[in-house]
């Protein structure tokens, strides 16, 4: 191609304008490169919250709702009558949610709501000696022990089954032989599996669940 007919054929705009759609072009590519990356990287950021952070917070803002209030009580009577502290804990919590002056309607007292007759029996048996009346058990470290007391009589009596035992700190040791005589409500005569009685059902159910969470969210600690 003579020099004439070269500079005909080239056209410095054109050219100009090929090589500014190729970096525009190169520019997108990059940029979209940098957005699947800061993509990726905001995706494993998510992972690593979800996997490292959430759980931990998540577990953090539940153990408000299930509290080892009064521990140093809770530990000592409970290491005093053989039971698992988070039992204790479930208990408290379903029976007083950890409020010391808790009083129910059939006058049941402090923070594992203790009747008077219940009371009367446990004094003869731990504290015979001691000026304690129906009104200590406002107080915690009295209405722990007293409370951890019936709780490991009944655990002992039932062969340590938590429903069974709950069902009695709840309805009584009578109403609960009565029902181990019934085949429909047990099996082998020494635990239940049946709870026929609706607020008996839902006290049972309360403690089991509540046991549950203290044991997921406190296991090994």
């Amino acid at each position: 191609m003579n020099e004439q007919n070269y500079e005909k054929a080239y056209d410095p705009i054109a050219a100009r304008e090929r090589r500014a759609a190729r970096e525009k072009l190169r520019h997108r590519k990059q940029q979209r490169r940098r957005r699947m990356v800061l993509r990726l990287v905001a995706l494993c950021l998510a992972v690593v919250l979800t996997v490292c952070v959430v759980p931990p917070l998540c577990n953090r803002a539940e153990q408000l709702l299930y509290p080892r209030k009064y521990e140093q009580l809770v530990e000592k009577w409970a290491a005093a009558y053989e039971l698992d502290p988070l039992l204790v804990y479930a208990f408290i919590r379903t029976e007083s949610g950890f409020d010391p002056q808790a009083t129910s309607s059939v006058d049941a007292r402090g923070l594992m709501q203790m009747t008077e007759e219940t009371f009367l029996w446990m004094r003869s048996k731990i504290a015979p000696e001691e000026p304690l009346t129906f009104a200590d058990l406002y107080d915690p470290d009295t209405a722990i022990r007293f409370g951890c007391y019936y709780l490991h009589l009944c655990m002992v009596r039932y062969k340590g089954d938590v429903s069974t035992a709950a069902a009695a700190y709840h309805s009584g040791w009578g109403t609960v032989d009565q029902l181990l005589q019934i085949e429909e409500h047990s099996a082998d005569g020494e635990t239940l599996q049946g709870f026929p009685y609706n607020q008996m059902h839902h006290y049972v159910n309360k403690i089991t669940a509540c046991y549950q969470a203290y044991q997921r969210l406190y296991a090994g600690q």
